[in-house]
């Protein structure tokens, strides 16, 4: 009998071990953040949403600094989408019937800059294309969203 109890304690305290010490969630960070770096990251952040915003409604001195072309017809992004509304982020990844695939958002920014403002595509990694996609999940934070609906 003492060795099943002493068995258990050690089982218990192993999966404590485990699930506290190697799995819990001190696992994805350690150190917490710092009031100082959440300003610093926040600060990052709202840099890129003001560069987004401008290539968003058609900032050409912004698209030029970030050597991008956006549009070749006069419109911006916020011609169809005002504010970045009806863009819904949080519904990708998804299949879009009309691109026939599956899709990120970053796939619905190129066709719409390909397709319906006849700009250049942008590469993915792009520092344009991060700031466009900060500008858009900024707009929408706080919105209700559903994934796959739209």
């Amino acid at each position: 009998m003492y060795t099943l109890s002493r068995s258990r304690c050690l089982g218990a305290g192993l999966l404590a071990f485990l699930t506290l010490g190697v799995f819990g969630p001190a696992m994805a960070q350690r150190t917490p953040t710092t009031p100082e770096q959440l300003k610093h990251y926040n600060d990052v952040f709202m840099e890129e949403v003001r560069k987004g915003d401008l290539l968003f409604h058609g900032s050409s001195d912004m698209a030029k600094k970030m050597g991008v072309t956006l549009s070749t017809t006069g419109t911006a992004c916020a011609m169809c989408h005002p504010m970045a509304s009806d863009t819904h982020p949080g519904s990708f990844p998804k299949f879009q019937p009309s691109m026939g695939r599956f899709v990120v958002l970053r796939d619905m920014v190129n066709w719409c800059v390909g397709n319906v403002t006849k700009g250049t595509p942008i590469n993915s990694d792009s520092d344009a294309m991060k700031a466009l996609e900060a500008y858009i999940y900024w707009s929408n934070s706080g919105s209700v969203l559903d994934t796959g609906k739209y």
